[in-house]
């Protein structure tokens, strides 16, 4: 099974929560990030542990970028991992 990797790209998180460069590795379950910004990924992150592929830009690929709800505080990447 894929793992899915997290990366904050730009952090202006109001509390401090997240900093450029974090990252993160996804298996089965949510990590520890705010669940807005979960909330917000979680389809691609599913659709990427399943061995799905995403619309990015003009492309398809395994990976997205997004921005937190909160006004874009936080931008976040993913991207898939192959055992």
């Amino acid at each position: 099974m894929p793992k899915v990797k997290l990366t904050i790209l730009e952090s202006n998180c109001r509390c401090n929560y997240f900093k450029t460069g974090d990252t993160f590795i996804v298996e089965d379950i949510c990590p520890p990030i705010c669940h807005e910004l979960w909330n917000s990924i979680y389809p691609n992150v599913y659709t990427l542990l399943n061995g799905g592929i995403l619309d990015y830009g003009n492309t398809k690929a395994k990976k997205f970028e997004m921005r937190c709800p909160d006004n874009g505080r936080v931008i976040i990447a993913g991207e898939t991992l192959e055992n």
